[in-house]
């Protein structure tokens, strides 16, 4: 990788190789499961949103439980004035209560 290329981390990098259907490694991703990858992301873009703060708050908790212990993202959820983690997602991201 040169100094120009962009480095092939985070959610972009995902999001480009997905479209150039092409895998991080450089090998060809297979049809079938490009096909249904975006048969599955047409439906979630034309799903009614709830407002982008509830959304933001998903998005933190289902990333947030793979790199932070339980205690310590409920405290930061509380901490920018979320909702604290409910039971359902520490039972879900955590494996119970």
């Amino acid at each position: 990788m040169t100094d120009s290329s962009p480095a092939m981390t985070g959610a972009e990098a995902v999001d480009a190789a997905i479209a150039q259907g092409i895998d991080l490694d450089g090998s060809p991703i297979p049809a079938n499961k490009l096909s249904l990858y975006q048969t599955v992301m047409a439906k979630e873009a034309d799903r009614q949103r709830s407002g982008v703060q509830n959304s933001m708050r998903s998005r933190i908790v289902r990333i947030g439980a793979k790199h932070f212990s339980q205690a310590d993202l409920n405290q930061m959820l509380l901490d920018a004035e979320f909702t604290p983690l409910k039971d359902k997602e520490i039972a879900f991201y955590y494996g119970g209560k």
